[in-house]
């Protein structure tokens, strides 16, 4: 007979304190390890394969819509080893680092890979997503959901601001953190890394007459997006093989960084069809 779940009631348990810790980077990076909230969000990281260290749940805070969706994931994290521990709802409440908690809430390894690491997973005529120094987690969130349904090989932060593992990101993604293969590098081993394997780069900027519609995106090749307020660095601009531009009517010259990479990254998909 299985014996039961360990149950905190307590906001000020230890454990608790634990998990409100990790909302820090620099405890995240020390211990090699992310938070992943929610349902949907913790089952696709299950089910992308995700090293689940603990899970934590609250019956309570789940609505009655995924509350099967819910008990089913406890039993399948549990019966894989890992410990499954229930909160009260005051405890889940100050675990939880997101407004409207829905009762689940994981702590997985990192997924953050180095560039070696990274060639396992790219495949022979990779599509590469490339973020320089993009700073919020929202933005970062949904260029992952992107690269997720575009097919991308892999998704490299170069010079990042906001780690993969911050918690928000992991939101924004809707958990596409854990579908699409992840690293972070300078933007200086990034391009070298790309160049030793053959695989172009394609910067986006206003300033080259070059259409994205007009660029050549088949083949290994890494679209790069540059920061939210400055674009790609002049350094990065000088190194790259092809300078593209979205085609604006309206008065501002720059789309929403995010916007911009689901544009030029749906254009690469259509020509490689």
């Amino acid at each position: 007979m299985r014996r039961p779940d360990l149950t905190i009631t307590s906001p000020s348990n230890s454990r608790v304190k634990e998990l409100v810790a990790l909302r820090r980077r620099r405890v995240r990076d020390a211990e090699r390890v992310m938070l992943v909230e929610g349902v949907h969000e913790a089952g696709l990281a299950v089910d992308s394969g995700a090293r689940v260290r603990s899970l934590f749940y609250c019956p309570e805070l789940t609505p009655d819509v995924d509350r099967e969706v819910a008990s089913s994931l406890v039993d399948r994290v549990r019966s894989s080893g890992v410990e499954t521990i229930r909160l009260s709802r005051p405890a889940f409440e100050k675990a939880a680092y997101r407004e409207g908690p829905d009762g689940i809430l994981v702590v997985a390894e990192s997924v953050d890979r180095t560039l070696a690491e990274l060639v396992r997973s790219i495949g022979e005529a990779p599509l590469i997503l490339v973020s320089e120094g993009v700073e919020k987690p929202g933005n970062l969130g949904a260029m992952l959901r992107t690269a997720d349904a575009a097919g991308v090989s892999a998704v490299i932060a170069a010079d990042p601001v906001t780690d993969w593992s911050n918690p928000n990101v992991v939101r924004a993604s809707k958990g596409t953190v854990f579908s699409v293969p992840v690293a972070a590098a300078s933007m200086s081993e990034t391009l070298a890394w790309l160049r030793g394997r053959g695989i172009r780069t394609v910067a986006t900027t206003p300033d080259t007459d070059l259409l994205h519609t007009d660029a050549d995106l088949t083949g290994p090749v890494a679209i790069l997006m540059g920061t939210e307020k400055e674009g790609l660095t002049d350094e990065t601009l000088a190194a790259v093989d092809v300078r593209v531009r979205i085609p604006m009517s309206g008065l501002v010259n720059s789309l929403n960084v995010a916007t911009a990479a689901a544009i030029v990254l749906y254009e690469a998909v259509r020509q490689r069809r």
